[in-house]
């Protein structure tokens, strides 16, 4: 896969025009919990050509692609990636702790690292990752049988929030150093060791039964993520003039 991978990335710089300055997966293979037929969801920066930015317009800032081999392409151009940044998205800074990196050149994802601890918002972060775990528990999980996939799905952003609360940095994009972590007991570590053997051997659809054990930590852990949201603070403080030079270097190049 790696080797279409990167034959995608080139077709995609070749058809629109464009210059990928970093590619990574992201979702559940980056995560370190990918079933045997889980899809490769490849995300990456790009850079247009200086005349694309010199416009009055507002011309799509968004690549996708989908194809053959389960393979899902997205990526964000560079001043849209930026702009996310500075407002501590958390998806990008998932792609940029991502374990498995198709592409990276230029060192643009060394500088966001640099400044990641300057440019991350608690606060937006928390909330991304209460609002996913409400969402996938309220949606998914509520039936006797469900996807293994999405009580990992809720686990992940549950343990993120954890991470934000006690270390107040980005969580790691892989799962195990979120349950590697010292607020993490030894019981949920067990508990998630064996729902992890369970979900190695699970296709993507299949659904099954969830212990009720495991139920009864979601909902808890659920309510006390809820609880704590109000007293997530941030010192985000990057300011425009830094991410402008970034810019701009990657713009010349």
């Amino acid at each position: 896969m790696s080797q279409a991978i990167a034959e995608a990335i080139a077709t995609i710089e070749a058809k629109h025009d464009v210059r990928v300055l970093y590619a990574a997966e992201s979702g559940s293979r980056a995560w370190g919990f990918a079933s045997p037929d889980s899809d490769y969801d490849v995300r990456f920066i790009y850079v247009q050509r200086r005349d694309w930015y010199l416009t009055i317009g507002e011309p799509r800032d968004v690549i996708e692609a989908m194809l053959p081999g389960d393979l899902d392409l997205s990526g964000w151009e560079l001043r849209k990636t930026l702009r996310l940044f500075q407002r501590g998205n958390a998806a990008l800074n998932e792609w940029l702790g991502s374990p498995i990196v198709y592409a990276d050149r230029e060192s643009l994802a060394d500088e966001l690292r640099a400044l990641l601890p300057r440019a991350f918002v608690a606060p937006a972060a928390y909330h991304h990752y209460l609002s996913m775990a409400r969402g996938v528990i309220a949606e998914h999980l509520q039936g006797d049988a469900v996807r293994l996939k999405k009580v990992f799905y809720a686990l992940r952003p549950l343990l993120a929030c954890r991470w934000i609360a006690n270390a107040h940095t980005p969580p790691q994009t892989e799962f195990a150093s979120l349950y590697a972590a010292p607020w993490v007991d030894s019981s949920e570590r067990a508990m998630i060791q064996d729902l992890l053997a369970a979900k190695t051997i699970a296709r993507e659809d299949e659904s099954q039964w969830v212990a009720t054990p495991v139920r009864q930590w979601l909902a808890v852990e659920l309510a006390a993520a809820s609880a704590a949201s109000g007293a997530i603070g941030s010192a985000a403080r990057i300011d425009n003039d830094t991410l402008d030079r970034v810019f701009r270097r990657h713009l010349q190049d």
